[in-house]
């Protein structure tokens, strides 16, 4: 088998018309010109390589003829076939040592030469040309073509042509066109990965900058919230996802902490409790997973957890990356040798989502173990920090240094002075001690009328602010009722009172009836018969008696309570009782009717005072109070009586006591210069009224409801 030849071109432009009358291919010059002139428009745009390796062969074999072709990228540094284009050609007739030392030629040629390399059919080289197992070469009846790829920083890979048996050797000036329109073409493909490398350095040095903004951001603060919110929107901008959340350990379990582009989370959500879960099931296993649609590989309960966790969902892709504080660079053999016995577990874990593609863009892997790494550190400091015993003090002495710094310092001690002075004063300086409250004006002589009994209204005598009067003994001698106020219309004792007027009716009849026969001279009227009927008389007359006394007692107790009078002499102050007390309205026993008071005479004050402040009035008697209608002008008052029994009150008979639902104790409070109170007094006005209770240091009346609740709540149980 001949040698090899290497042939190689430095030409630098394709032959024109002047040198030859036909195209290196037989086509016209003006078909070539214009698919070089589109095979230098390919690396201009952002092509991606496979794409841009098939538009160049395809082109690159269509101008120069060819059998076929291959083109050949450098992957981990080694040679792979990218595109082909009836590359089987070559080995039809050859066995595997054809195809080693092929592979051997193309590594050769990829590794050292410079430039465009013609290779003869059924050629070799090496140590033993004529040992195919040792040398490499062209075992194949087409000559090749073929041009390494190289730029300044590295070999990208190699273009191979496959030329027609014969037509490579029909013409020198053919061989040489050939030769120079290939090299201009191989020159054009290392342009197109000359401008990758440049977009690549870019997009790195992009993703660096990215990188550094993401460290420094997430490593700004300790605060757990704020580090997960920050880890979960930067770390989803550097992944280039579309999702991404972080869960942290609380007991057993994991919850969802955080998720990028969400200021709160639905903790109620199904889809958030299930991503829970699926985060508890990788956290315990230890291990990340990555779905991009097959669970076959997965532990049990993960891939029960996956599944029911995609099926709400609707993710594509998921990976979840237990979170763990990233190991120290250097580390003694005790620490290590403590490491291996007892395995650091995970304190949560980060969670990356693709919704509408499985795909994963260029570089998401490694970005995802980088944002993994850092979220595992600056997650673990803001845990560790936030565990520190007694942080928020040791925060606020570190804060403290600031305050005695030498510019600050005159400052800081005229702070602390005053700061002194005013502890001394809330301890020490006597305040006049006064307890609020709140409470009614009212009439001392006021009753309320109740219904006797139940029955409806059948007439109303009075109404609002009429004068009534009491029950009175008259000229005559005789006592009289007081004003009639309400008439009131019984069923029953309408009922009663029929009753008797016929029981009464039928005695009656039956003496007159036993009067007329006792009064018969009929001479077969036997003596017995006459006692008989004188017995039956007696009778009659004792059951006339009966029914005559019942009738006076109807008369004198029961009819009486049917007209409701005053019981003394006064003014109705009850608001609007005629659209209460409407005619035929039915009203029961003891219900409230109206409420009489004597407006000319002494008034006083009655507060409602809660019974957890009773404690400080003690032996205490001055009372001030002001009027909601001025409460310019204060009036002053004495204690007269303080109830006994606390309770729950609710006929204060104004709303502006917030007393509803306390126990109160009612205090009385006589009015003090009575002169000076307003000329027009209105029942149940409210007032504000505060109770002198001595003096206490100005510190206790400022806090003493606080001071109160302290040894309630915390002291009196704890202590």
């Amino acid at each position: 088998m001949p040698v090899c030849r290497h042939e190689r071109l430095t030409g630098t432009q394709i032959l024109s018309t002047e040198q030859t009358d036909i195209s290196i291919t037989g086509q016209p010059k003006g078909d070539v010109r214009q698919i070089f002139h589109e095979i230098t428009q390919l690396p201009r745009g952002d092509m991606p390589l496979t794409a841009f390796c098939s538009e160049f062969l395809n082109r690159v074999v269509a101008a120069m003829g060819a059998a076929g072709g291959a083109f050949w990228t450098v992957e981990n540094g080694t040679l792979m076939l990218t595109y082909q284009i009836n590359i089987q050609n070559l080995n039809l007739k050859i066995g595997e040592a054809d195809e080693r030392q092929h592979s051997r030629l193309i590594t050769h040629i990829t590794s050292n030469a410079n430039g465009a390399v013609l290779v003869p059919a059924h050629s070799s080289f090496g140590n033993d040309a004529d040992d195919k197992a040792e040398s490499g070469g062209n075992p194949s009846d087409y000559p090749l073509l073929c041009f390494p790829l190289r730029t300044e920083l590295e070999t990208a890979g190699m273009v191979e042509i496959m030329l027609r048996p014969g037509g490579s050797g029909a013409s020198p000036t053919v061989s040489q066109a050939l030769l120079q329109f290939f090299a201009q073409s191989g020159a054009v493909a290392v342009d197109y990965f000359k401008n990758r490398q440049l977009r690549n350095f870019a997009d790195r040095q992009s993703l660096w900058m990215q990188l550094e903004d993401f460290t420094r951001t997430i490593h700004q603060g300790l605060d757990i919230k704020t580090t997960a919110y920050t880890l979960a929107n930067e770390g989803r901008r550097l992944i280039q996802c579309d999702r991404v959340s972080i869960a942290q350990n609380f007991g057993s379990r994991c919850k969802i902490t955080a998720i990028s582009g969400q200021d709160v989370i639905d903790k109620r959500s199904k889809t958030v409790n299930l991503l829970g879960r699926l985060a508890t099931a990788v956290v315990k296993a230890g291990e990340p997973v990555w779905y991009s649609g097959d669970t076959a590989n997965f532990a049990p309960q993960v891939e029960k957890a996956v599944d029911a966790y995609v099926d709400e969902s609707h993710t594509r892709m998921i990976v979840v990356f237990p979170l763990m504080r990233s190991k120290k660079t250097e580390e003694t053999e005790e620490e290590r040798r403590k490491r291996k016995e007892k395995p650091e577990k995970p304190f949560g874990a980060l969670i990356i989502e693709q919704i509408e593609d499985r795909r994963e863009s260029d570089g998401m892997k490694q970005r995802i173990k980088v944002v993994a790494e850092h979220a595992g550190t600056a997650l673990g400091n803001a845990l560790e920090h936030h565990h520190v015993f007694l942080m928020p003090l040791w925060k606020f002495i570190g804060k403290s240094k600031i305050l005695i710094a030498a510019r600050h310092l005159p400052k800081t001690a005229a702070a602390s002075v005053l700061l002194i002075a005013l502890i001394a004063a809330l301890i020490f300086l006597p305040w006049k001690f006064q307890i609020y409250c709140s409470g009614t004006l009212e009439p001392i002589r006021r009753q309320r009328i109740y219904s006797p009994l139940e029955a409806e209204i059948k007439k109303l005598y009075v109404d609002h602010h009429s004068p009534v009067q009491g029950p009175s003994a008259g000229q005559d001698g005789k006592a009289h009722r007081g004003t009639l106020l309400v008439e009131l219309r019984s069923s029953e004792l309408d009922a009663s009172d029929a009753q008797l007027h016929g029981e009464q009716q039928e005695v009656i009849e039956k003496i007159t009836s036993l009067t007329r026969m006792m009064q018969d001279q009929d001479r077969r009227m036997t003596d017995y018969d006459k006692a008989d009927l004188a017995g039956q008389m007696k009778q009659a007359r004792i059951q006339l008696e009966t029914v005559q006394q019942k009738l006076a007692i109807f008369e004198m107790q029961q009819k009486p309570d049917l007209y409701i009078t005053s019981p003394m002499d006064g003014v109705v102050i009850s608001w609007d009782i005629k659209q209460r007390l409407t005619e035929k309205r039915p009203i029961s026993r003891m219900q409230y009717v109206m409420e009489i008071a004597d407006l000319s005479g002494d008034w006083q004050l009655e507060l409602a005072m809660p019974e957890k402040k009773m404690g400080y009035i003690g032996d205490s008697k001055k009372v001030e109070f002001v009027l909601a209608t001025d409460p310019s002008k204060k009036y002053e008052g004495t204690i007269v009586e303080v109830h006994d029994r606390a309770e729950v009150r609710t006929d204060l008979g104004n709303a502006g006591n917030n007393t509803s639902g306390l126990n109160t104790v009612l205090i009385k409070v006589s009015l003090d210069q009575k002169e000076l109170l307003p000329e027009i007094l209105r029942p149940g006005a409210e007032c504000s009224a505060r109770i002198d209770c001595g003096k206490r240091s100005l510190g206790f009346v400022l806090f003493y409801e606080a001071i109160a609740f302290v040894q309630k709540n915390i002291l009196f149980r704890w202590f």
